[in-house]
């Protein structure tokens, strides 16, 4: 217990080290000490550094949305995982995050053309739609036949992210709008360059109000993990909650496709990496997932900022880089069925 505190602490204060870094880096590099002095000028009576402007207006929205949607993605990794007993869940390989990119795609065609049925959230009324539309289409393939599988359910993400996809580039080449085309193409991609404060308090809203409900749910998640049988003897309604969750991840998972686009494996690798050091007990790896998720997408980010001198990488590609080990990884080990004996 108090090691798992201590761990918990540590998190925190990497976090915070990795922010002031990660405001502090890019491709104009801002000396630490200038970069806290300019942060903390806002609230005193100090004189605004020649900074100012690339800190507050920049840097700081996109650090911090990168924490706030690296542990959104990495927190609906984790749930998805425990609602279908599958640690190979996650809204990137389930093809999730192409049916929000799908919605999102159709709101931008249609909206330039017959105009948006939602107003101004028709781009994530749409995405929403397409992620829901993803997530019942996964779990119905995974069920044909006798009993869901790792294989089936990985068949099943893959067809629909083909189709999904194939479905969006259709749209794409036949959209005649240029401007259309060039925020479809960035979403592909997954980006967090166009980070604006105003992006930031909705998805804190919900990523905040969705944490904490999971949270609360550690034990019927713990629950979930010992199989149908196990959880029904404990009171947990596994079909109805296994429901309710995947629609709230699929949620969440469309308001970070359309505020970012398509940013894969962060829901595959950071749960698998952070259980090897907590277990699967919920209650501690809830909240370890948030903030290394948090950290991993900064890390991401900043990687994508400074690789490439004078440009920069799509954070998609960056992630995608890091994460298909991992993942070829876990497909490997014998217990998946892929390794040896």
């Amino acid at each position: 217990m108090i090691q798992k505190h201590f761990v918990l602490s540590l998190l925190l204060l990497t976090t915070f080290c990795t922010i002031v870094l990660s405001i502090a880096i890019g491709q104009v590099t801002i000396p630490i000490s200038t970069t806290i002095e300019t942060i903390f000028s806002s609230f005193t009576n100090q004189e605004k550094s020649l900074f100012y402007d690339i800190i507050w207006d920049i840097r700081i929205p996109r650090t911090l949305l990168a924490l706030l949607v690296g542990a959104g993605l990495a927190l609906c990794g984790t749930v998805m995982q425990a609602s279908v007993q599958n640690p190979l869940a996650d809204p990137y390989i389930l093809g999730i995050s192409s049916g929000a990119l799908l919605g999102a795609t159709f709101s931008i065609i249609v909206s330039h053309t017959l105009g948006n049925f939602f107003g101004s959230i028709s781009l994530l009324v749409w995405a929403f739609l397409g992620a829901l539309l993803a997530t019942v289409v996964v779990l119905l393939l995974a069920n044909i036949g006798p009993k869901m599988s790792v294989v089936k359910l990985i068949l099943a993400g893959t067809i629909v992210n083909a189709l999904f996809t194939a479905i969006s580039n259709l749209f794409i080449y036949f959209a005649k709008d240029a401007e259309g085309v060039r925020s479809i193409t960035f979403w592909t991609m997954g980006s967090l360059a166009s980070a604006k404060w105003a992006d930031l308090p909705i998805i804190t809203i919900f990523i905040v109000i969705i944490s904490i409900f999971f949270l609360s749910q550690w034990r019927v998640m713990n629950a979930m993990l010992m199989g149908e049988e196990a959880a029904m003897t404990l009171g947990v309604n596994l079909h109805v909650l296994r429901r309710v969750y995947l629609i709230i991840s699929a949620i969440l998972t469309a308001i970070i496709v359309a505020k970012c686009g398509i940013i894969g494996f962060v829901g595959l690798i950071i749960p698998h990496l952070v259980r090897i050091f907590t277990g699967a007990n919920h209650r501690f790896l809830i909240p370890m997932v948030l903030l290394v998720g948090g950290l991993f997408l900064m890390w991401a980010d900043l990687l994508a900022r400074i690789i490439i001198t004078n440009s920069e990488l799509p954070i998609g590609i960056v992630t995608a880089i890091l994460g298909a080990p991992v993942f070829m990884h876990m497909l490997l080990k014998k217990k998946y069925g892929f390794g040896g004996n």
